[in-house]
């Protein structure tokens, strides 16, 4: 009722505005004082669109109709867009959560000591390597972290921005070394005799893996567990027993979430951090959705309505950019599905322009950055190809067998491996195989009469090819990771490529 006397108004001032400007000059077009003004610059009074209909005009001015539907198409379109750009802050929100769920705190060391497995909800991770994980929190003051000798990985801020790395790419350059983390607003000292990283927020994520060798993961475990600490800096005099907390095996989840939750994970990060800490524009993004520091998050029922449409289109979005992208670019080859997971800077900014697509395709199926991933050199450092298609361009089908031939020799200085990852939950795949894939450490994994690899993929393994065999789930979609751990010249020219997925007969 209240939108058509709006209405009504409306129609009976334009006509009422024409008439008074019709009498006083008796002709409107005859006016003296008459610009030529250019088509370009008019809205005419209807206007014809795909996304929102007919909308309506006064001479320029928007009828109540048009307004409503601008403005829920404005919300929609700022709630869709704080997904895509929203995607890194929730996802290590998640993660440091995720930690909380499992009883640890600030500092305690989670490690998955006998690998990782499917029960862990986490973003495409590795099943071959022992990962260590912690919340370094320095809200309160600086934190002392004593970093074991042989590590990898890096340490990740609130808004899943590089911070600095552990390990040979490191201050520490693989030799391990005391590290001490302190806030931008930290005017306190510090020894000089540590590795001194400043953060930007309060909250971060600490990420490091340990190789293991001739599948002694015990091993790999013991080392971490034998010069890792962290602690306050105030109890430096006395530090506290370190605290380890054994993943393995553990459910939990540390991946965001997809619905409406996900702008409530925002905001408690928002909420949380320093202001200062993020970006203009992004908080200005999320300000138009309700989202500010210091205000409560409470949206009314349309608006609710309409942050709920805009995470699904977001939603959708991200998981379009990841499994169909339309930039031919992050594919290695014009003849291969084989696509870059992670693609351009480690900042994703290209030309002094964030390439927010590149950005998510990340940050939606992957964890942590490091300037390392950006250019990795030859013989070290890691690539991470991904599959999601077979050589017809279907989407991978867990009900179906498929086979994929790595040519000899495979170039790589130390390993290459690989991993199926559940297309809903971009976790490892559920399947009764506990590494969700395979790796050529395996002593089991045979090589054919050239030195190629064939790798089947499929509900059961083809007769006498078990070793070679990751196993996958009827009616589940799945990708795929090709990690090679120190990749050689020929990836790097490509004069070496990887061959497609073919679906078996």
């Amino acid at each position: 009722m209240y939108e058509e006397k709006q209405m009504n108004s409306f129609l009976t001032r334009g006509m009422l505005l024409s008439a008074l400007v019709a009498s006083a000059s008796g002709d409107v077009t005859a006016q003296e004082f008459k610009a030529d003004v250019p088509k370009s610059i008019q809205t005419p009074d209807v206007v014809e669109t795909e996304t929102l209909g007919k909308l309506d005009f006064f001479n320029g001015l928007p009828s109540p109709e048009t307004v409503r539907k601008s403005y829920d198409f404005l919300d929609v379109a700022r709630a869709t867009e704080a997904f895509i750009a929203g995607v890194p802050t929730a996802s290590l929100y998640a993660v440091l959560e995720g930690f909380k769920s499992v009883g640890m705190q600030p500092c305690d060391l989670g490690i998955f000591e006998d690998l990782l497995d499917a029960r862990t909800l986490f973003l495409t991770p590795n099943t071959t390597n022992v990962y260590a994980m912690m919340e370094i929190n320095v809200k309160d003051g600086p934190v002392v972290v004593d970093v074991p000798p042989g590590v990898l990985g890096p340490v990740q801020d609130a808004f899943f921005r590089y911070v600095t790395d552990f390990g040979p790419v490191g201050p520490d350059e693989g030799k391990g070394g005391r590290y001490v983390f302190a806030h931008e607003s930290y005017k306190g000292p510090l020894p000089e005799d540590t590795f001194q990283i400043r953060t930007k927020t309060y909250r971060n994520g600490g990420f490091f893996r340990a190789f293991v060798k001739d599948g002694d993961t015990a091993a790999a475990t013991n080392g971490i567990k034998e010069s890792f600490s962290c602690y306050p800096f105030t109890r430096s005099g006395s530090p506290p027993e370190q605290r380890f907390v054994d993943l393995t095996g553990k459910k939990f989840n540390t991946i965001h979430s997809n619905d409406f939750t996900f702008f409530e994970e925002i905001n408690a990060v928002i909420q949380y951090e320093p202001t200062e800490a993020y970006d203009p524009v992004s908080l200005g993004l999320f300000a138009s959705i309700g989202i500010q520091k210091g205000k409560a998050f409470e949206p009314d029922e349309r608006m609710r309505s309409l942050l709920k449409e805009g995470v699904a289109i977001g939603n959708a979005a991200a998981r379009s950019i990841s499994f169909a992208n339309r930039d031919r670019s992050v594919y290695y080859y014009p003849d291969r599905q084989w696509y870059a997971s992670f693609a351009g800077p480690y900042d994703f900014i290209e030309d002094g322009a964030l390439n927010s697509d590149k950005r998510v395709l990340w940050f939606y199926n992957a964890t942590g950055v490091t300037p390392a991933m950006s250019t990795p050199q030859v013989g070290t450092g890691s690539v991470y190809p991904m599959a999601v298609r077979d050589s017809d361009g279907n989407y991978l089908d867990g009900g179906e067998s498929y086979s994929v031939t790595l040519p000899a020799p495979v170039p790589v200085n130390n390993f290459w491996a690989f991993t199926a990852y559940d297309g809903q939950t971009r976790s490892l795949l559920e399947t009764d195989q506990r590494s969700a894939g395979l790796d050529s450490t395996d002593p089991d994994v045979t090589p054919n009469d050239d030195g190629s690899y064939t790798v089947y993929f499929g509900p059961s393994a083809p007769e006498g090819k078990e070793s070679n065999w990751v196993q996958t789930a009827p009616g589940k979609s799945y990708f795929v990771f090709m990690r090679l751990y120190g990749p050689l010249e020929p990836w790097f020219d490509k004069t070496w490529k990887p061959g497609d997925f073919r679906k078996l007969d």
